[in-house]
């Protein structure tokens, strides 16, 4: 018997990785966030199976329905949204069944952020421009951010920010991030990306808040703001003739 963590991916029910799919496709247990995770993925479950929602339950509730599939010795399909790894939520889990005795794996999935690049047709990090990613958070009911991860302190190395969590928070976003972007830096915000409702909203630092206000967003979405989602910038290193490699060796001489 395995406890299978698996990231569903963002919302659309073709973005789950294959080995995710055929976990589902083949466990008797299924244990997924109904408020995240869309009914098309978890409906793969095998005929019959335990098919629950854990939106309304709590985490011993939730380790309960493992321990009593693990004394059945049935599979058990958790399903997340988005990569399990980031704000997953997983990793109280792991350290129960640790503790239990109870084998589990990860399987990975398609972050929020990587869906929502796809859709703006926009890479995160351009040559001159951007050459990081910071994954992160405000605080506002959840956990206290971390000493030297306030959002003010991760805004001076300029990298492109994918704030999680955050849509409720944009006053303060908007407050911190202008002294070191600049009003007119570019801002999106992606509502349920790739859901069929999905909603990108695209302004700039000015007035990214006000076009949210206006949308009636007030959760399920991922802020983004960098230079890089301009789209402007030098054409990376990579191709250019002068450039040799290994598969690509020099053509001089």
């Amino acid at each position: 018997m395995t406890v299978h963590f698996i990231g569903a991916g963002p919302g659309a029910a073709d973005l789950i990785t294959v080995r995710g799919l055929r976990l589902i496709q083949q466990c008797p247990v299924c244990l997924y966030a109904g408020s995240l995770v869309p009914l098309e993925i978890v409906a793969a479950a095998p005929p019959g199976a335990n098919v629950i929602d854990t939106a309304p339950l709590t985490l011993d509730e939730i380790i309960d329905r493992i321990i009593e599939a693990h004394h059945a010795g049935f599979d058990v399909a958790r399903v997340h949204s988005g990569d399990p790894s980031i704000y997953g939520a997983i990793a109280e889990q792991m350290r129960r069944l640790d503790k239990l005795g109870i084998p589990y794996d990860v399987t990975p999935g398609v972050p929020s952020f990587a869906a929502a690049a796809a859709a703006l047709r926009r890479e995160l990090t351009l040559p001159g421009v951007a050459q990081t990613v910071i994954l992160t958070r405000t605080a506002t009911r959840s956990s206290a951010m971390p000493e030297g991860e306030r959002l003010d302190q991760l805004a001076v190395s300029g990298a492109t920010l994918a704030l999680h969590l955050s849509v409720t928070n944009l006053a303060r976003v908007v407050r911190e991030l202008v002294p070191h972007y600049g009003a007119d830096c570019p801002a999106v915000v992606a509502y349920r990306v790739s859901w069929p409702d999905q909603r990108l909203i695209c302004g700039t630092l000015t007035d990214i808040r006000d076009r949210v206000k206006a949308a009636g967003i007030t959760r399920t979405a991922l802020v983004l703001v960098g230079r890089a989602l301009g789209g402007a910038g030098d054409e990376s290193r990579l191709y250019a003739p002068d450039h040799h490699h290994l598969l690509r060796p020099s053509r001089v001489g």
